[in-house]
């Protein structure tokens, strides 16, 4: 490959990322949405990122296990626990990934 063309690649995969992240926020900020419509879109953003998160804990491997095996339920519970008394994402994190590392070592 050419250095050109990998050029044309980074540029072209940048464009493709963030044309829709740009776009929506250029047309849509110059309208104003009625207050019920404003209050539901604010609760779009969690509501994903809460099932994507019970999908990666719940079915890591592509199917349901909800089992004493699942070593992602076994993070998610301290983690959860964390973010709940802290309300802090860096220790949530941290916790997360500590016990993590630690199932992954020793169990």
């Amino acid at each position: 490959m050419s250095e050109t063309s990998i050029w044309i690649m980074i540029i072209g995969a940048s464009v493709v990322s963030i044309l829709p992240r740009i776009l929506p926020v250029a047309l849509f900020s110059r309208f104003n949405f009625p207050e019920p419509l404003k209050r539901w879109l604010s609760y779009v953003a969690p509501a994903v990122l809460g099932g994507l998160t019970a999908l990666s804990i719940l079915a890591p491997e592509g199917a349901i296990n909800i089992s004493i095996h699942n070593l992602y339920i076994w993070a998610f519970i301290p983690t959860l626990l964390i973010a709940m008394k802290t309300k802090s994402l860096f220790y949530s994190l941290l916790v997360g990934i500590v016990t993590m590392a630690l199932l992954y070592n020793f169990v």
